[in-house]
């Protein structure tokens, strides 16, 4: 296929000074100034005054003031800033007072020993300055607001708190087993057995993490013997998990391409849109769900795209849409890549669920490898949380396939220069887990046994629920676009105050936009999710 010219103009990164500490390796001490509301004088330029020794610390005796921390514009006085003579204590601004009479208490003295959380603080005039910070107790922090509880991750936590025996966790995309107990998959299990026998070190990992990882997580999304793999088109550097990856390309994004525009599904993942904020990425959504139907808007979708301007990014699902299981048809993909080809726009694949969704590997990735032989360059970010059920090992990768070696090189060099600052290098533990199941053609067996039979579980519980909702519910409600979707999640069509209910009520914890998680359910609790959801629907508007 004909390339055109590359997208990445791109410098290459072939040596980088990181810098080093301070003082011989140490890091310099945090002065009080620190707390200044203006800049002080240099130390060199503050000459003793009376009372004060050359050490820096003070006796009574010297020329000080006490001042009371109710005085209003002294709230949060530090070196070098001035004091209204109205807003000191009324016994230090009568003149003449306190100076040989008795003194009001000192709590220490000195510049050198400025301390928080003191009652009064003790200011020292010098040439009409303040020179001694004024200690208050109220923290630097009072301006920072609590954060809301995350939408996804915050589900788990009101689960833990609920002591009802019939409560269900169907918020967070975490397989579980039929007695709905987390599942270690046996081929892991093995592959860490291998990695104990080798005693292999914890030495840290390259930036781009480890070789035969990178290799591995290359071949299983394009194909072993993809000729993009073998003329070396593609960068790719392990990185913490999907979200990981994700912001890595954000970041490689807003600095290479500070003007572009990414286009997100609408609905989308909870997490895509923290991610491009954060990177200061501005995006846009693009037309996906049809309430209607409950299935793919495909005209609205196409149409968005279409819309947008030239050489935007398109974030894509590569399988097993998240949230609503909904994914394009093999048709719809031919179509979906025509426009994006047409309008010069760069597909960037969240591929979170690869054999996890429909149990093979080849068909889950099949997507992403129709726009990479088209000749197209291509983001794509990758996990292995789900499909070899390493949740807490975040690992990960972002794969960029480019128009030819030079410019892989290029961009790769330039993801490890963001990489470096972020997190520096990645993990090993899971990368050797990977890079163990994948190389090993026994164990590489097993994984894809244990994927079918995790996918077909989930299959079978989608089952039991659509049977269930269908001989519930009288109404003649049509409850077959259950099956239609695919993956861990379904999407029920419930509203926020519906899937209020379903927690309230029903003790059923999900995502507020009506997501439910298959892989937390279990065959024996479908008919009682099956009540729930039919009351909800029903009676709640």
């Amino acid at each position: 296929m004909k390339r055109g010219k590359s997208k990445f103009v791109v410098a290459n990164t072939t040596s980088t000074a990181w810098g080093g500490r301070r003082r011989g390796g140490q890091r310099a001490p945090l002065s009080p100034n620190m707390l200044s509301t203006t800049p002080p004088p240099p130390q060199s330029s503050l000459p003793p005054s009376a009372g004060e020794k050359q050490d820096g610390s003070s006796d009574v005796e010297g020329n000080l003031e006490v001042v009371s921390l109710l005085a209003p514009s002294a709230h949060a006085i530090g070196f070098g800033a001035k004091i209204n003579d109205n807003d000191r204590h009324p016994a230090a601004s009568r003149e003449g007072e306190g100076r040989r009479g008795r003194r009001p208490p000192v709590l220490r003295g000195g510049r050198s020993e400025a301390r928080t959380g003191c009652r009064l603080g003790i200011t020292r005039k010098n040439f009409g300055r303040v020179m001694m910070a004024l200690a208050v107790d109220v923290s630097r922090f009072e301006g920072v607001p609590m954060a809301p509880p995350d939408p996804i991750l915050g589900v788990s936590e009101a689960f833990k708190a609920d002591q009802n025996d019939l409560k269900l966790n169907l918020g967070v995309g975490a397989y579980r087993t039929e007695e709905l107990q987390p599942y270690v998959l046996n081929v892991v299990k093995k592959a860490e057995t291998l990695m104990l026998e080798k005693g292999e070190n914890k030495e840290y990992l390259p930036i781009e993490g480890l070789a035969a990882f990178n290799k591995a997580t290359a071949e299983l999304l394009f194909g072993a013997d993809n000729p993009v793999l073998k003329q070396g088109r593609v960068a790719t550097l392990q990185s913490l998990s999907g979200t990981g990856s994700l912001r890595l390309a954000a970041a490689f994004i807003q600095r290479y391409f500070p003007e572009a525009k990414v286009l997100i599904s609408s609905p989308t993942w909870g997490n895509h849109k923290n991610i491009f904020n954060d990177a200061k990425v501005p995006w846009s959504e693009y037309r996906y769900y049809d309430p209607k139907t409950v299935g793919l808007d495909f005209e609205g979708m196409i149409a968005d795209i279409q819309a947008a301007p030239d050489g935007s990014f398109v974030l894509l699902h590569g399988c097993a849409h998240n949230p609503t299981g909904i994914d394009p048809t093999p048709e719809q993909w031919e179509k979906i890549a025509d426009v994006i080809q047409e309008k010069k726009h760069m597909p960037f694949f969240d591929v979170a669920y690869q054999g996890f969704a429909s149990g093979s590997l080849d068909e889950d990735a099949s997507s992403v490898r129709l726009f990479v032989q088209r000749g197209l360059e291509v983001f794509v970010a990758q996990s292995y949380s789900k499909n070899l059920g390493l949740y807490a090992e975040r690992i990960g990768a972002i794969n960029v396939v480019c128009s030819t070696p030079e410019v892989a090189n290029r961009v790769k060099s330039q993801l490890k220069r963001l990489a470096r600052p972020m997190y520096s290098n990645p993990p090993i533990h899971g990368a050797r887990i990977v890079a163990n199941v994948v190389g090993d053609p026994t164990m590489f067996g097993e994984w894809k046994q244990e994927m079918e039979e995790m996918a077909g579980r989930i299959k079978n519980v989608r089952q039991k629920l659509y049977d269930s909702l269908s001989a519930k519910d009288n109404s003649g409600k049509d409850w077959s676009f259950i099956l239609r979707q695919i993956g861990m999640f379904s999407y029920t069509g419930l509203n926020k105050t519906q899937s209020d209910n379903m927690t309230d009520k029903w003790h059923i914890y999900m995502t507020k936009d009506g997501r439910i998680s298959l892989a937390g359910l279990s065959l024996a609790k479908c008919e009682y999710l099956a009540d729930a959801i039919i009351d909800s629907f029903h009676n709640v508007s």
